[in-house]
């Protein structure tokens, strides 16, 4: 391997985090680019859009990247009869295994006493 080839994980880090900075730009020109001229109310391509976001990655995330109030996207999701919930499925997931491993140190060092 040569020299050129090796990076560290702080670039790494960094490369990655450009990335998802990158894919967040397009994202919202994407979002921007479907919207009228005059830029006043919503269009119908946007809420649609918003709302296929809501459902994959959550209220909150959706409103974060889009740049737009989560209560206008709830409001959308009330009015087309979409239930969403708090976060998507593998936050939940994530909280339990982290609930198990806390347990499971808890639990060495109860023993190790």
């Amino acid at each position: 391997m040569g020299r050129g080839l090796l990076i560290n994980k702080l670039e790494t880090r960094e490369l990655i985090l450009m990335w998802i900075e990158e894919e967040k730009r397009e994202q919202l020109f994407y979002f921007k680019a479907l919207g009228s001229e005059k830029g006043r109310h919503y269009t119908g391509k946007q809420k649609d859009y918003a709302i296929n976001k809501a459902i994959s990655i959550g209220v909150r995330a959706t409103s974060r990247l889009l740049q737009i109030p989560r209560r206008t996207i709830q409001r959308w999701l009330r009015a087309e009869g979409v239930t969403v919930k708090r976060c998507p499925d593998w936050v939940y997931d994530w909280a339990y295994w982290r609930r198990k491993r806390i347990e499971k140190l808890k639990r060495r060092v109860w023993f190790s006493k």
